[in-house]
């Protein structure tokens, strides 16, 4: 197998070149032999976003307005056709069951058919927030997810690795810290996430 580019690998047998994508062999060539393709995987948090969906000051200060702030980053880049259900439907969520942590993260998110790809906005206040309800966990750093309809593996994998970054205070800190899109983004790349 030769590999072509990060995440596929293919066959070539003299001028001959031979895919397999979803179980089906795709061939440049009379004579089928087998062949794999791999699909790449997101490997870090920067995977799932990038500059343009980091706001490293938010202008606004309470939940309503971040979630909004966030959702106009989401509709700028073309991640989704229309802002408003998707901003009614993360303020519902969140309403319903509060994404904050004691550790200064909240999480939350939207689940729409609208939404292609499975991504986030990156945003963060410059003092820590009450979240939500007036009894909830203060926090600094949001992580707005923008769920397609039919990936909820996708999302709880997503999930269960921005839960883990609450356990790590030198990443929080440096979150906290760091100044511009280009070098949070940086940051999202060291945090891994777990595959399966």
């Amino acid at each position: 197998m030769a590999r072509a580019e990060p995440g596929i690998e293919r066959s070539l047998l003299g001028s001959n070149l031979e895919a397999r994508v979803g179980g089906r062999l795709y061939s440049n060539s009379s004579m089928l032999s087998e062949a794999t393709i791999n699909v790449a995987a997101p490997v870090s948090l920067a995977d799932y976003t990038r500059p343009a969906l980091i706001v490293p000051r938010l202008r606004e200060a309470d939940t309503a307005g971040i979630i909004s702030e966030l959702s106009h980053a989401f509709q700028r880049e073309g991640c989704m056709p229309d802002v408003l259900p998707f901003y009614q439907a993360a303020l519902n969520q969140e309403l319903l069951a509060n994404s904050a942590l004691d550790c200064g993260l909240a999480f939350p998110h939207a689940r729409l058919s609208a939404i292609k790809h499975l991504q986030l906005a990156f945003g963060r206040t410059s003092e820590a927030i009450v979240w939500g309800a007036k009894s909830s966990w203060r926090v600094q750093l949001i992580f707005l997810i923008a769920v397609p309809a039919t990936d909820a593996a996708g999302y709880l994998q997503l999930l269960a690795s921005l839960a883990r970054l609450g356990q790590q205070p030198e990443v929080l800190a440096q979150l906290r810290a760091t100044e511009n899109p280009e070098a949070i983004l940086a940051v999202l790349g060291d945090i891994k996430i777990r595959q399966g």
